[in-house]
């Protein structure tokens, strides 16, 4: 893990707010000269802190309305690694998560209704040969979702 100073943390939870502001803005928030910032960066992105930029855009928005979780299960090892690659080439899996108890993994979906739902389970979950149950919990609200992470600044 690397190591980071004040400075990168507040850049970092600036960022993290607001993607999109200037290297100005960031050096009067900051009070580090614009290039010295740019090193920053360029060093934090190297270091892997940063890994892009990137809009967030509300899924209702594209009438993705219906967010579900899905708990995965089976007792054969074989069927992770194929599981896998059917879920990473989904573009209604938002997460994928290997979780502790009798499930083997947690996804986060996002599709527009619950009959895209039942196609996406049918067509891509159950499809894969030895997923043996599933667990579906359907969100009917969201009173916090965030994706930003708490860089101690």
């Amino acid at each position: 893990m690397a190591t980071f100073d004040a400075i990168d943390r507040k850049l970092l939870a600036l960022l993290q707010e607001n993607d999109r502001l200037s290297l100005a803005e960031l050096s009067g928030a900051t009070g580090v000269p614009s290039s010295t910032l740019a090193d920053r960066m360029r060093r934090l992105t190297r270091a892997g802190a940063i890994t892009g930029f990137h809009a967030r855009i509300a899924p209702e928005a594209l009438g993705l309305d219906l967010l579900a979780f899905v708990l995965v299960g089976w007792s054969d090892p074989g069927v992770e690694t194929p599981f896998i690659e059917r879920i990473r080439a989904s573009r209604d899996v938002l997460e994928c998560h290997h979780v502790t108890g009798r499930w083997n993994y947690l996804l986060k979906v996002r599709v527009a209704t619950t009959r895209a739902f039942e196609a996406f389970l049918a067509g891509t979950v159950k499809a894969v040969p030895g997923v043996e149950r599933t667990e579906t919990i359907i969100a009917l609200s969201s009173a916090k979702e965030t994706w930003a992470l708490d860089v101690g600044a």
